[in-house]
């Protein structure tokens, strides 16, 4: 099936169009950086919240849903045609922030998730936005030091740890300040871009991807979600590296998994879309912070790298993978 058949079968199974009603709904744009597949639980998320707020399917509101399939130019166009079709409100997450934000200084965004809006330079503070982008965020800097403390506790020996950040880095000022953190811990942190997850085995042995004794995974689209979790982990458990990430590299071979839980942010975006169609100005609506953070253990692949976890580690998992 052809992905825009595909995108339309769904919206129209989840939402069918405004026509059938005979009037004008709210119209929902919601952008994916990821497959309609890969994105499925945070969409999935997104219309429980939106149902728990009383928003009936085909009744009240009508869903554009765009996916953009990895795929940084089609996710700029997916946004460009979000806009065109003057959607009143559009939900995204990751990259999507930024390309919803190029594509309207008007219609209001609400960001599922991202790294710092206030450091992206889209909003002028977490307490009064300003401007036509709300929602969720979490701090980068903060997450990869905390991943590396983890490597370190399980492997202390660790000196050199990859970053494994999106090719055309959009995260550099973020990169930059894990860097400078993250030596304070005796680690020196070294970004490896990477575009398609496919690509890992290529990245990791090229420079300075050749010369790292661990790995961090950011919390881009394509690494979190679909195939890409798997095909890093087993990049890195080929090259016997130890690898932290979000809790899907875990669970998918990684070795931990510490990170945002995205599917109560999606459900959460729901609350931000229905204070903006009920007329709060996006720039008006306080930006949250993430709150909950998931951690997990691979037994499994401890054993194949010959590592222990720690007490104190293996305490603090939400979840043990044996």
């Amino acid at each position: 099936m052809r992905r825009r058949t595909f995108i339309a079968a769904l919206a129209a199974a989840a939402w069918p169009l405004a026509a059938r009603a005979g009037q004008r709904m709210p119209r929902i744009g919601y952008l994916a950086p990821p497959s309609a597949e890969a994105d499925r639980k945070g969409l999935e998320a997104f219309m429980a919240g939106l149902a728990e707020l009383g928003y009936v399917p085909g009744k009240t509101v009508v869903l554009e849903a765009r996916f953009a399939d990895g795929d940084e130019a089609r996710l700029a166009a997916a946004a460009r045609e979000l806009v065109e079709i003057d959607v009143d409100v559009i939900v995204t997450g990751g990259q999507g922030v930024l390309a919803a934000y190029t594509a309207t200084k008007t219609i209001p965004i609400v960001s599922a998730v991202t790294l710092d809006l206030v450091a992206q330079g889209i909003a002028a503070s977490l307490g009064h936005p300003g401007g036509n982008v709300t929602g969720e965020t979490f701090f980068a800097p903060e997450l990869s030091v905390k991943q590396v403390e983890l490597l370190k506790q399980v492997k202390p020996v660790i000196t050199r740890v990859g970053l494994l950040v999106p090719e055309h880095n959009p995260f550099d000022a973020f990169t930059a300040a894990a860097v400078a953190r993250v030596k304070t811990l005796g680690v020196a942190l070294e970004p490896i871009e990477l575009g398609d997850p496919r690509d890992c085995d290529r990245a990791l042995s090229a420079a300075p991807g050749a010369s790292i004794d661990g790995l961090v995974v950011v919390d881009s689209p394509q690494f979190v979600v679909g195939d890409g979790p798997a095909l890093i982990a087993a990049a890195a458990m080929r090259r016997r590296l130890p690898a932290v990430g979000g809790p899907t590299l875990a669970a998918s071979g990684g070795l931990l998994g510490y990170g945002v839980d995205f599917a109560p942010m999606f459900r959460r975006a729901a609350a931000f879309v229905d204070k903006i169609l009920k007329g709060t100005k996006p720039g008006d609506i306080p930006i949250e912070q993430a709150t909950t953070f998931v951690t997990i253990v691979n037994m499994k692949t401890a054993r194949t790298l010959g590592l222990d976890f720690p007490p104190a580690v293996l305490a603090a998992a939400d979840a043990v993978i044996e």
